[in-house]
């Protein structure tokens, strides 16, 4: 996590300030983390997995590719996983239909 932080840091222009929206995970809230000075962390609240579109894509990801499956070893995940999010990526309309919340729309049509 951290050094995933210092990336974003690194990608943010001068003279602008990024803001994360997180989960509660444990990696995210550890007080270990350094964050840059051009870098703040939100945290979704706990049980609202409305506010957090990715957990949907996250059991879109399940439900067709990665149920129901008994997998041979680590390898059989990565690979696994591999496709599920490539197969995922070809799907930009999907993702964007699966992360859309009608509420939080600022006028941009989907």
């Amino acid at each position: 996590m951290q050094l995933h932080i210092e990336e974003i840091s690194r990608c943010v222009a001068r003279g602008v300030h990024a803001v994360v929206l997180l989960d509660r995970a444990g990696w995210h809230i550890t007080d270990r983390l350094k964050l840059p000075r051009n870098v703040s962390l939100i945290f979704l609240p706990s049980r609202a997995p409305e506010l957090n579109p990715v957990e949907n894509i996250w059991q879109f990801l399940r439900a067709s590719w990665l149920s129901n499956i008994v997998f041979d070893g680590i390898e059989h995940i990565i690979d696994a996983a591999y496709c599920a999010w490539h197969n995922l990526a070809a799907l930009p309309d999907t993702i964007r239909s699966i992360g859309f919340r009608k509420w939080a729309n600022t006028g941009q049509s989907l």
